[in-house]
């Protein structure tokens, strides 16, 4: 055989060769419809669209307050249809509106209470970390007291003390949601004093004002960050919770609470839309609070940020 014919079988074997499937290739048994967002980006875009979502729940009700107040006989008790979708109720209050409104409210009041709340667990937890033995004692007997109370009840209490009201519910729920948040912050707080990054600080010549502000403040405000968004949901159902029982806010501001209080008497009447709509808004309400939370614990939780 000549030298060109040669070249010309091992031309034609390696094509064959190369077409042929490789059989050491593990086969592709599922793979992806669609391109999906990285982890991170995809908590990102929940955690941002969420907080978005209920900042415009929160400006639409105080735009739409005044309107949610006025009242119409002539179009009382209308089911729901295009013109009013959640109906109206024996006044002829737009139900829509009064929900937004009531939503509005609930957020207001959750956001104040669990910004207070967070901000006691935050100072409870350092100073029984970081103080005397007795400090901690003492934070420990008044959060297992705390915890030890019924909740509802040791809320209602405080509500009526202080007047009810926005404010008497804003504080009645800030100084009874802190408990479990200063055990997780101690904790951390604790687990952060005795890393060795603190200890080379300390013998660099760092005070403890400076070690706290430079290495444990940051080491414990994702836990902080995700506990307060947390709370949010628990202030909220709180509220709606006690001025459902009539110990929150008055009856002439426009809250779910309030709503669902007025509601029941009208029920055994057929008008289902005055209790399920508001009901199912605060729910979905709550909803979104729980995924902002949750996206923003992957955000800063190693350990979940791959889920």
């Amino acid at each position: 055989m000549t030298d060109a014919a040669c070249s010309a079988a091992l031309g034609s074997a390696g094509a064959a060769a190369d077409a042929a499937p490789d059989a050491s290739a593990a086969p592709v048994l599922s793979a992806p419809r669609g391109r999906r967002l990285p982890n991170r980006r995809r908590a990102l875009a929940l955690a941002a669209g969420g907080a978005l979502l209920l900042v415009a729940v929160v400006v639409a009700g105080l735009i739409v307050g005044p309107a949610a107040q006025a009242t119409d006989f002539a179009a009382k008790n209308l089911a729901p249809s295009l013109a009013h979708p959640f109906g109206t109720d024996w006044m002829g209050r737009d139900m829509f509106l009064r929900t937004l409104a009531g939503l509005s409210t609930s957020v207001l009041v959750g956001l104040g209470a669990a910004v207070a709340s967070s901000l006691i667990a935050l100072a409870l937890a350092a100073a029984a970390a970081l103080g005397p033995r007795w400090a901690d004692h003492a934070v420990s007997w008044l959060t297992d007291l705390v915890m030890g109370i019924p909740h509802i009840v040791l809320l209602i209490l405080i509500s009526y003390a202080l007047g009810k009201g926005f404010w008497g519910v804003t504080v009645g729920v800030a100084l009874t949601h802190w408990p479990s948040l200063t055990r997780v912050l101690r904790a951390e707080i604790l687990q952060c004093a005795s890393a060795d990054f603190v200890a080379a600080a300390a013998r660099l010549g760092a005070s403890r004002l400076s070690i706290a502000v430079r290495h444990m403040l940051p080491f414990v405000l994702p836990q902080f960050v995700v506990g307060l968004v947390l709370l949010f949901p628990h202030a909220i159902l709180h509220e709606a919770a006690i001025t459902f029982l009539g110990f929150g806010l008055p009856p002439e501001m426009p809250a779910i609470g309030i709503i669902l209080s007025e509601a029941m008497g009208y029920l055994s009447a057929g008008m289902w839309w005055l209790a399920v709509f508001p009901g199912l808004a605060l729910v979905a309400c709550v909803m979104l609070f729980d995924v902002v939370g949750t996206s923003l614990r992957k955000l800063v939780d190693p350990l979940s940020a791959q889920e």
